[in-house]
Parts: structure tokens; sequence; C-alpha cells
């Protein structure tokens, strides 16, 4: 090989090209840190205890993963509360920790995103002391207001407005030391960052620098749709928002319309201005697409927003949660069909999809659906097109744990007290993941854990699925995440179709196989005839390629694509050749009127 042949094929190798494409057909794993994994046995997870599982990541098919904070926090709200946004919390570890998971995940192949709380910070964070005690420069880094006069007691003035925190009461808190309210959309002690300031934007752009300097590879942006609320009139007062009509508790969330606090067109271009910054990052450092994924529950037509408005670039990723908001335990396959529908007819041309079951705000799929629907979700949500999101533990079933009010920690939860905690908590699904049926799981060998653990640890962890002879939930995430590499898979059409009880996802791309997923949601037994469903007509036998663990087939085995027996809520994925001789002497034949 001639010399300079050689130098350029090493260059290449040493620096190989960007890579701006790697995301959009990702499968991505959600860590909540604290309940992931503990290697120092207090009965937190660390991330220590993350570099111990990275490998389990890398065997799951997984091509990156995004931490719930681990950044400096009292822990008021488990890490929404930061406290520090250039240090480590004590409790996770160390920034050389954090340069060891790095480190180890870019030598698996795997990308790390962090979550970037921007909305608020900690009351504790110095930013805050400062603001409260009027420090030059930081008098109005938060949002500040004398409040409304008082007439039955002059001395104690009222707050400003009706607006109503999301975890419960008003959204502002009175500060002795400033004489002042402060803006708290969560809790008293998570003070709203005021974005109308620049020295606030230019600071959470320097944040965002920070970590991409030490090997991030993007964000997940936590509560986008707050960053910005209404500019107060000429005298200064902020408006009451309406009331819903929903509740007569003045403390609920639901009391009022937040059309003042939430979905302000500033955001946008606070989302567009953030991923400028990534997309400059690249261009400076080279390396792969840094990535910004975006939480925002609002309207459709508002999150669609996010990925840009045709000039400028926003969210690669804004976050689809319609499994979650839509759907339920008794949705039929004809409403997940539409729920699908509904994403992709709202989606501008050229983006890419997003597909979340569930995090760590929302009750488990296994328990909002049914734990006969795991495999079931897993199949629809890995077999769509573009980006799919998994939360730690989804791939075994893991459910929600009940807990009494006295063991809860959610400050939402506690906040709405033993009444109404249930409503409100987040914990259920929060608890210790479950790696083996060792003590505590084999999540910490500490008497006490930080959320109790699951009592069905025993039957459902990664252990037992792993050596169970059969099938098993965590075996069927395994081959959906191999089967994710197929190419009809990452850049096939998508056609859904529904037959009774039956979702058909069809994914196909001339010249390969075309996969068809099969999920039947409900509970009888279904015949289906998928053979000219999808845009080409198959040939008479196709190959199961996964199958859920309640069905009687096995990998591998054909199966006649005219007639495909499906027992209640099983799943399966079959490959079947695609009969393009006739597909094509079809559409080449003259237009007859025929």
């Amino acid at each position: 090989m001639p010399l300079g042949v050689r130098e350029a094929l090493l260059a290449l190798k040493r620096n190989p090209p960007a890579n701006n494409e790697w995301w959009k057909t990702a499968t991505f794993y959600q860590i909540y840190p604290r309940s992931f994994k503990d290697s120092n046995g207090d009965g937190i997870g660390d991330l220590r205890g993350i570099i111990e599982k990275l490998p389990y990541l890398r065997e799951l098919g997984v091509q990156g993963f995004w931490m719930s904070p681990i950044f400096k926090s009292p822990m008021a709200d488990f890490g929404y509360d930061i406290s520090d946004y250039y240090d480590i919390q004590p409790e996770y570890g160390t920034m050389a920790d954090f340069d060891a998971l790095v480190a180890e995940a870019k030598q698996l192949g795997l990308k790390v995103i962090l979550d970037f709380v921007p909305n608020h910070s900690s009351d504790e964070n110095e930013w805050f002391k400062k603001s409260e005690n009027r420090e030059a420069g930081f008098e109005d880094f938060y949002v500040w207001h004398p409040g409304k006069p008082n007439p039955a007691d002059p001395s104690k003035p009222l707050p400003p407005n009706n607006w109503v925190s999301f975890f419960r009461g008003s959204a502002w808190q009175w500060s002795d030391k400033r004489k002042e309210f402060y803006l708290h959309q969560f809790s008293v002690k998570q003070p709203d960052l005021n974005y109308r300031n620049p020295r606030v934007v230019d600071q959470m752009k320097d944040v965002m620098r920070f970590w991409l300097k030490r090997g991030v590879d993007g964000y997940r942006i936590d509560a986008v749709p707050t960053l910005f609320e209404i500019e107060p009139d000429a005298s200064g007062n902020y408006l009451d928002e309406p009331l819903s009509g929903n509740t007569n508790d003045p403390d609920d969330p639901g009391y009022t319309i937040h059309i003042y606090t939430q979905d302000r067109n500033e955001t946008l271009d606070m989302v567009y201005q953030w991923r400028s910054v990534l997309d400059e990052f690249q261009k400076d450092n080279g390396g792969d697409a840094r990535v910004m994924m975006t939480e925002s529950y609002s309207r459709i037509d508002i999150v669609m927003k996010y990925y840009g408005n045709g000039t400028v670039l926003g969210s690669h990723i804004p976050f689809n949660f319609r499994f979650i908001t839509d759907l339920g335990k008794d949705s039929s396959a004809m409403d997940i069909d539409n729920t699908i529908k509904y994403w992709m007819s709202n989606m501008p041309t050229g983006q890419v999809a997003n597909w979340v079951m569930g995090n760590h705000d929302q009750h488990r799929v296994a328990s909002r659906f049914g734990e006969n629907k795991i495999d079931l979700l897993n199949m629809i949500l890995m077999s769509l097109p573009g980006v799919a999101i998994t939360y730690n533990g989804e791939e075994i079933g893991m459910t929600d744990v009940w807990i009494s009010y006295n063991d809860t920690v959610d400050p939402a939860a506690c906040n709405a007290g033993p009444d109404k905690y249930q409503y409100t908590t987040r914990d259920p699904e929060r608890t210790p993941f479950q790696w083996d049926d060792s003590k505590d799981a084999g999540f910490s060998t500490a008497n006490h854990t930080w959320l109790p653990m699951s009592p069905n640890y025993r039957e459902v962890n990664v252990k037992v699925q792993q050596e169970v002879d059969g099938n098993s939930h965590l075996k069927v995430y395994k081959r959906l995440g191999y089967l994710r590499r197929n190419l009809a898979w990452m850049k096939g059409t998508l056609k859904t179709a529904v037959s009774g009880d039956v979702l058909v996802i069809f994914r196909e791309l001339k010249g390969y196989d075309s996969m068809v997923t099969l999920a039947n949601n409900g509970g009888g037994q279904q015949t289906v005839d998928i053979s000219k469903m999808g845009y080409l007509p198959l040939e008479k036998f196709g190959v199961y390629r996964a199958v859920s663990v309640n069905s009687i087939h096995q990998e591998g085995e054909p199966v006649a694509v005219g007639r495909i027996v499906l027992d209640p809520f099983e799943s399966v994925v079959i490959s079947a050749k695609s009969n393009y001789f006739y597909y094509e002497v079809l559409n080449s034949r003259p237009n007859d009127g025929k």
C-alpha cells in the first residue's frame, strides 16, 4: 500500500468523519441515577454504579443514555433543584467519577446525555443568595415582585397575583431578606430564573459549554414551557391567570389556566439559541452531532414548533408523550394507531419522530397498561421509525411500588398531604432497579435504601430474566434492540393498520425483507391476513423474528402471512420477502381505467 494512502487511512481512523445522523434511529435509555446502582453501600445510586452497569446498556442494544440530574443539589426535588451547575452531587460521586463515566461510555460506543434544568435553580444556589441580597449584577437574576398591598396588615404584602405552583399553593414566596416575593413555578426551594435578563441567558449557555467540553453528547432540557412568563404591565404588575373551573381548590395547580406562565413565544427562541450552542460547539470542536431533547407536555402544535421554524433549527427530539397522555389500560388497537398517526401527521416534513413510553414522572408502563402488555408495548415502541426512549426497568417489566405516606419523599406528594398524596406521588416509579434476587435486588448492600424495594424483585429482575431457559421480557427487549439495526426498521416506510384488536405496523424498504409487527391488544384470539396489507404484497411465508413471552412460537419459525393466529395480548415481529415482481408488473400496466 502506498505510504500516502496508509497515512490517510490512519488519519481517518484517528479522526473519523462527524456523524450527524447517529441519533435519528437511536434507542436512548433513561437512567434515574439515585435508583440505578449503588456502588458504596449508602442506599443511593451513584456514578460508579452506573459505570459498573454500562456493559448492560450495551447488551440492550441502546445507542445512548440520559441521566436525570447529577449536579450538586440539596435534593429538595432530588436533583431538579441545583445549587451548583458546575459540580457533581457528592452522594453521586466526584468530577473524576463523571470523567471516568464519560470515558467508559465512549469506549463502549454509548452517547452520554445530561439532564439540563434551566427554568429554576435551588434557593441555596449562590446566584439566588446574591440576588436576594441585591448584589450588583444579580439583582434581577430571578423573578422578583414587591407584592400587593394588604389592607388587613400593611406590614405583610400579598402575593402579586393568583399564579399557582405545580407543587400546590401560590407560585410566589416571600423573602424576609429582600422584602419581596420570588416566583417559583415548582417548589419554594426552586426559584425561577429570569430569562429576560441577558446575563441569565449567557450564564446558562456557559453551563452547557462547560459540560460539552467534558465530553457529553447532548442535553435533555427539563420543563421547557415554563422558561418565560408574561412581562409585567406598565405599573409593574402581573396579570391574574383565568380560572379553569375544574376545581374550587385555589392551591391546586389545575385551578388556573396557565396562559401567562407557560408556552410563551420567547421560549421557542431560547430553544433555538440552545441548538445554536450545540451546533457551534460541534463546528468548533468536531465530533458527532450534539443532540437536544426537550420536555414539554404542551399542545401538539406548540411541541412541533420546538423542531424549528423552517429557518432556524430547534430541538432534535421534542419529546412525544402521546403514549403517556393519550393512552391507557382501556385503549384499543385503533386508539394506539390513531396516536401514532396523530404525531406523524403533525410532524414537520424532514423531521425525525420519537416515541416515549415512560419516565421518572409517570407511572410505569406495566402498571398503566397491564403486565400482560409489557412485550406488546415494547414491540410497538421499537418498531416505529425514528427515536425510541426507554425508562430504566421497563425492559424487564418493573411495576409501580405502593409507598405509604410516611415513606413518601416526593415533594409534590408531601405537599399534597396524606389524603391526596397518591394522586401526585412520583415515588412508585422511582424505586431501585432490580438487578437480581439477592438482598435489595442487587441494587445496594445498605440496610436501608432511599426508597423501598418492590416486593416482587425476587421474581422480576435482570438475572432471572437473563438465565431463564425460555423467553423473558428482557430477552424480547434485547432482540428488539438488535432488530432496530435492520435497515427496514432504520430507513423503511411506515404503514399501520388495524385488524380487529390487532395493530399491524409495516416497515418496508425496497431490496430488503419487510418487517411487520403484530400486537394483539385484546383478550381474545385473533387471526390476521397481512399478505396485502402493506404497500408491497408479501410472499406466502415469513419468519418470526421476535415473539412475546406469552407466544407459543419461536424465533426463526416459519409463518404463513395469509393466516397469522395471535393469542390474547400476544405480539410478534415477522420478516417476509416482498413480491417486487408482482408489484412492478402491476404498476407497469397502462392506465386503462379498469
